[in-house]
C-alpha cells in the first residue's frame, strides 16, 4: 500500500518575523485560504487517502497541525522531540511504517510548497510511485528551471537516456550554487531543481539507512524495541542523540540506484520573501503593497505591514515586513540571508522574538 509522509517540523527562518519557531510558515496563510501544510496534505489526498497521511512535526507545533488537519488521523501525527533533519525524520517515519505495513511504499513532501496544477502533480507521483516499484529505486522528483536559482540545490540527469518508466538515471546531486554556476547549470540543459520530494519502496529506503547511516538504523532499532515504541520515554532520549544530517547529504548522494521523475507542473518551495514577492501580484510600480501602504518614488518593493500604516519614500527593491513585535527591512537580493538574523538571535538568547 501506499503511503504519504508530511515533514512538518521546519522554523522557517527565512520567512522571519513572520515565521517563528511556534508558528513557522507551513502553519501560516500566505496564499490562499489554506496554510502551506493544509494544501500539501490536500493536494495529495486525491492519491493517497487520509489514512495512509503520516505527519511528522514537532512538539511546539502538534496544537497548530492537529487543528489544521482534522482528516488526518490522530495516531499518523508523529512528534519528533527535537529536529533533527530530514533523514532521522524519514528514518523514523519508516519504522513505523514497517511495523504498520511492512511491503509498503511512501512519498515524502514537504510541507511548506507551492504546487499548482494539481492533476499533473498527482500524475507523476503516481509515476515516480511505478518507477520505485518497477526498478526498486530511490525516486526524487525534479523542476525544470527557469532561472538561475542559487536558492535551490540541483540534479544532474541524462537527458538521452529516458528509461521506460519515463524516468532518468541521476547523474549527481550539487549543492545551492553561486550565481555564476547556476547560469552554468541552465545552460547545460542537464540539470533540474531538486524540489526535495522523494518516493521509495519501505524496506529500499531503510536498507539504504543501514547501509548509509548504521549508527542512525542502530538508533531506529533501539527505538523500535522498546516496550512502548516511539511513544516510550525513552524514545526522548535517544533521538536527542542523532545527528541531525539530511537525506540528500546522507543518502541520496552516495546511492546506486537513483531515478528522477520530472516534474511538469509549476512549483516554488517558498523559501524567503523574494519569493513571495515574485509571486504576488504587483502594481505598475513593481510593488507589492499589502494593506494599502503609502509609496512615494517606490519600485519593485514588498511592503506587509498588517494595520501599521508604513510609508517609503524613494526606495526599491526592499522587502518590509512588520509583525507589530519586530521589523524587516532587507535588500529582495539578500531575502536569503534573513535566516542570519535567526541565528544572531539565538546566539544572543532572544527567544521573544523567535
Amino acid at each position: 500500500m501506499n503511503y504519504a509522509v508530511i515533514m512538518a517540523g521546519g522554523i522557517g527562518s527565512r520567512f522571519w518575523p513572520r515565521s517563528r519557531k511556534r508558528k513557522p510558515k507551513q502553519v501560516l496563510n500566505i496564499f490562499g485560504t489554506n496554510t502551506l501544510l493544509q494544501e500539501t496534505v490536500y493536494r495529495i489526498s486525491d492519491t493517497i487517502p487520509f489514512e495512509n497521511i503520516l505527519v511528522v512535526t514537532t512538539p511546539e507545533l502538534l496544537d497548530h497541525v492537529s487543528q489544521q488537519l482534522p482528516d488526518v488521523l490522530a495516531e499518523n501525527i508523529i512528534v519528533e522531540p527535537v529536529g533533527r533533519n530530514t533523514a532521522p525524520c524519514i528514518g523514523l517515519a519508516a519504522k513505523i511504517l514497517s511495523q504498520r505495513d511492512p511491503d509498503s511504499a511512501m512519498v515524502v513532501l514537504p510541507a511548506d510548497h507551492l504546487i499548482s496544477e494539481k492533476d499533473r502533480f498527482n500524475a507523476c507521483i503516481k509515476q515516480a510511485f511505478e518507477t520505485a516499484k518497477s526498478e526498486d529505486a530511490l525516486v526524487t522528483l525534479g523542476i525544470n528551471p527557469t532561472q538561475p536559482e542559487t536558492g535551490y540545490g540541483y540534479i544532474q540527469y541524462d537527458p538521452q537516456n529516458k528509461k521506460p518508466s519515463g524516468s532518468y538515471d541521476v547523474k549527481t546531486f550539487a549543492e545551492k550554487p553561486n550565481i555564476e554556476t547556476a547560469r552554468r547549470f541552465l545552460a547545460s540543459g542537464d540539470f533540474l531543481w531538486n524540489s526535495g520530494m522523494f518516493i521509495w519502496s519501505n524496506k529500499r529506503i531503510l536498507k539504504e539507512i543501514e547501509l548509509a547511516l548504521p549508527e542512525l538504523y542502530a538508533a531506529l532499532m533501539q527505538i523500535d524495541s522498546l516496550e512502548k515504541g516511539y511513544q516510550d520515554p525513552k524514545f526522548a532520549e535517544i533521538y536527542r542523540g542523532l545527528r541531525a544530517i539530511s537525506v540528500d547529504y546522507g543518502i541520496m548522494e552516495h546511492a546506486k540506484n537513483v531515478a528522477v521523475v520530472k516534474g511538469d507542473f509549476s512549483w516554488s518551495d517558498i523559501g524567503n520573501w523574494a519569493e513571495v514577492y515574485r509571486l504576488s501580484p504587483k502594481d505598475s510600480s513593481g510593488n507589492v503593497n499589502l494593506n494599502g501602504h503609502i509609496l512615494v518614488d517606490t519600485s519593485n518593493c514588498m511592503i506587509d505591514s498588517g494595520s501599521q500604516l508604513v510609508a517609503t519614500v524613494g526606495v526599491k527593491d526592499l522587502i518590509v515586513i512588520n509583525t507589530g513585535d519586530a521589523l524587516l527591512i532587507c535588500h529582495r537580493d539578500s531575502a536569503q540571508d534573513v535566516r542570519r538574523v535567526v541565528e544572531i538571535m539565538e546566539r544572543k538568547n532572544m527567544d521573544d522574538y523567535m
